[in-house]
């Protein structure tokens, strides 16, 4: 089993953070971090919570002068890096709001050695003009962290972030930034503007697909933004979508010999399928192979959720076998409930073959 995330927050960390904070600021007391830090609450918080209270303990231990206090986490800011280091932007989150220019010109340097995705957002609520012009200037940026940072924190639905939702009833604000980075030399920065757009998708569908039909062909680096954009309305199975990226004919395509393996399963266990995808016709197609599973919900009714296999071109009289296992194990992100399932294989968003399956409830261990 994975770790914890929030376990990157140990003592090893703040035994550096401390050091860090005690070579710019010699007063910096480790007693009393150490004994405000470890309260009886800690072993209970998450990755999030413990970031804040890390935030609160040292708003308590560095001065009481905001811009001072920040002249001072600036310091250290370049010594600290990843996730965990995400407490420094989260400081000026929290109590930064107030001290406008101090706070964005720090943001652009902590950004830099984590992430300020969640910390601007505060500010985006607070004045959105002020912090979209701020945001499009950093598109412009030299460094690939701070216009991904431009991208990535006004998604519309950014994961574990506060709600924008006025971004989210109309994301015309977002536009100019992924306007001037849809060519951006660094993967970092596509794959951020990649997903804004397909959290625009989800809301406006049809404003993407406009989109995406004005950029298309335009550059390579803007093509892959658009495809790994498409991917929610792609799933859907979007006919304006499909053809754009080349999805379309299906003359000839036919799904031989679906075999589901085991019928009736636990949760908790696999299921070990295979098909064959044939090309019948005369011209050699571009296809979106998946598969598709209808999950019994907590109501008993079922949802779809598609899993993408491959996409190729097969020549005609081609025939392709495929075998593939899935596992019906719970997840943070899916529960699984008892009752009759169906797997379907999609190609090109129509489904071409499927089967049922029963899920029974997990094996329980004998007292």
């Amino acid at each position: 089993m994975a770790e914890p995330l929030k376990n990157l927050l140990n003592e090893a960390y703040f035994e550096r953070l401390v050091s860090v904070f005690q070579a710019v600021y010699p007063a910096f007391d480790k007693a009393e971090f150490w004994r405000l830090l470890f309260d009886e609450q800690w072993e209970h918080r998450e990755l999030k919570q413990r970031i804040r209270h890390v935030t609160h303990t040292l708003r308590r231990l560095l001065p009481a002068d905001y811009p001072e206090a920040l002249g001072l986490l600036k310091q250290a800011a370049p010594h600290c890096s990843g996730l965990e280091a995400i407490l420094f932007p989260d400081f000026v989150e929290v109590y930064g709001l107030d001290h406008w220019d101090a706070s964005m010109e720090a943001l652009e340097l902590m950004t830099q050695y984590s992430t300020a995705e969640f910390a601007v957002r505060p500010f985006i609520a607070k004045d959105p003009e002020r912090m979209m012009a701020q945001m499009l200037k950093w598109a412009g940026s030299g460094s690939e962290h701070v216009r991904r940072l431009a991208s990535e924190g006004c998604r519309p639905r950014l994961p574990w972030a506060m709600a924008l939702e006025p971004l989210k009833r109309d994301p015309s604000p977002i536009l100019p930034i992924l306007e001037a980075l849809k060519r951006d030399e660094s993967l970092y920065v596509r794959k951020s503007v990649a997903n804004n757009l397909n959290d625009i998708s989800k809301d406006h569908p049809e404003l993407v697909k406009s989109l995406a039909v004005r950029w298309h062909g335009e550059h390579p680096h803007t093509d892959w933004i658009l495809k790994h954009a498409s991917r929610g309305l792609l799933r859907k199975g979007d006919p304006d979508m499909l053809a754009l990226f080349g999805f379309e004919s299906m003359d000839g395509i036919e799904v031989e010999g679906l075999e589901a393996g085991a019928q009736r399963l636990r949760i908790g266990d696999s299921l070990e399928f295979s098909f064959e995808l044939v090309n019948r016709g005369t011209e050699p197609l571009k296809l979106r192979v998946e598969y598709g599973i209808d999950f019994v919900k907590a109501n008993g009714r079922t949802s779809r959720k598609l899993f993408k296999i491959t996409e190729n071109t097969y020549r005609p009289g081609e025939r392709v076998r495929f075998a593939r296992r899935h596992a019906f194990a719970d997840l943070t992100t899916r529960r699984h409930y008892p009752g009759t399932h169906r797997i379907a294989v999609v190609i090109n968003g129509a489904e071409l073959a499927s089967a049922e399956l029963v899920l029974l409830p997990a094996e329980t261990s004998p007292l």
